[in-house]
């Protein structure tokens, strides 16, 4: 196991800040990693709003097993998943996820469109405001992306993720039991499979001395999985901590490759940064970031995008067949990948 990857650490928000400065610092970051540290002030998303959130989380967690179950998750995306439901590296993996997720789709007035536990209810509009404001978020972000790869026009990305049209986006809440609550647990399992993500962009919201997340450091053949610290050096006196955004494959595919969709998994046995444990239960929060469903997988305007394309034989570019789907027909295809029983079809 190696030591803990550097993955920079910028303030999208700052007062004052040179956005185009931001925005290059942002491209590079994706570049190299695939992954950047937000860090969080609070100017986009309180910290009393994501502590809010791991409060809910909890409490949906411990609901009675019955009312989850009646919230199952469907083919839409939408619902609790159970412990082994979810398959995220069907190719290697003996069964499936060690965990427990809630995938929440949209709020209408404050309210879920979707059935939810009886423990939730009461909390809707918050749930709704903290999505609301995740979204919110990546537009920013995405913007910032359009202005660093010089799209033409700059809000390419962020037109794409209209909030009013439907898309694949989700707010998720996860939880991982400790290992000693899962003693079947091989050697060889993971709490949850090595995976890219399939949108546009992910916020991941972490809780200080939670270890587990790693990402798989270039290149993927050497096979060198490195823990991701939830406080990096230089944010410990942060009210929180910084939100870990990393590029889905969508956006890998719109820049063909430029920007890097990492794989990345959450181990049992990772060797965290000090101060940081993976004995203990695990919540995460992820906002997975989706363009509207008829959104086509076609080439970003931009010349710098094309440049690479330019480098990449026609026939041998692993994007070409996803820029024939919309957005809607890619996460079809990867969610049948990942929820075996559920579709019936995935291939081990």
């Amino acid at each position: 196991m190696a030591g803990t990857i550097t993955i920079p650490i910028i303030d999208i928000s700052a007062d004052g800040s040179d956005q185009t400065q931001v925005a290059k610092e942002l491209v590079d970051a994706a570049v190299e990693y695939g992954f950047v540290y937000v860090r969080n002030a609070g100017r986009d998303i309180s910290a009393e709003q994501i502590e809010n959130a791991f409060d809910l989380s909890r409490t949906l967690f411990t609901s009675p097993l019955e009312d989850k179950q009646r919230c199952n998750i469907e083919k839409n995306n939408q619902g609790w998943s159970g412990m082994h439901t979810e398959t995220l590296d069907p190719k290697t993996q003996r069964v499936g996820d060690f965990k427990e997720g809630f995938n929440f789709g949209t709020f209408k007035d404050g309210k879920a469109t979707q059935p939810i536990p009886h423990s939730i209810e009461p909390h809707q509009a918050q749930l709704a405001a903290f999505r609301e404001s995740c979204h919110a978020l990546c537009q920013k972000l995405l913007l910032l992306f359009g202005i660093g790869l010089q799209v033409d026009p700059p809000n390419f990305f962020a037109a794409a993720h209209d909030p009013s049209q439907p898309s694949g986006s989700i707010l998720r809440l996860l939880y991982y039991p400790p290992p000693s609550a899962t003693p079947a647990a091989d050697p060889s399992d993971v709490r949850a499979g090595a995976h890219s993500d399939y949108g546009s962009v992910t916020l991941l919201f972490r809780l200080r001395g939670q270890a587990g997340l790693e990402i798989l450091e270039k290149p993927a053949g050497a096979g060198t999985w490195v823990p991701v610290p939830v406080t990096p050096p230089g944010t410990e006196g942060d009210e929180s901590p910084p939100i870990l955004v990393n590029i889905g494959d969508l956006l890998s595919y719109w820049t063909n490759g430029l920007l890097r969709s990492t794989v990345h998994r959450v181990s049992f046995a990772s060797t965290p940064t000090p101060g940081e444990s993976t004995r203990d239960p695990r919540y995460s929060i992820a906002y997975f970031c989706h363009p509207a469903d008829a959104t086509p997988l076609t080439p970003v305007p931009s010349a710098r995008v094309a440049a690479v394309a330019a480098e990449v034989d026609g026939n041998g570019s692993a994007t070409a067949e996803y820029k024939k789907l919309t957005a809607a027909e890619h996460l079809r295809m990867r969610l049948s990948e990942t929820y075996l029983q559920m579709y019936g079809e995935g291939k081990k």
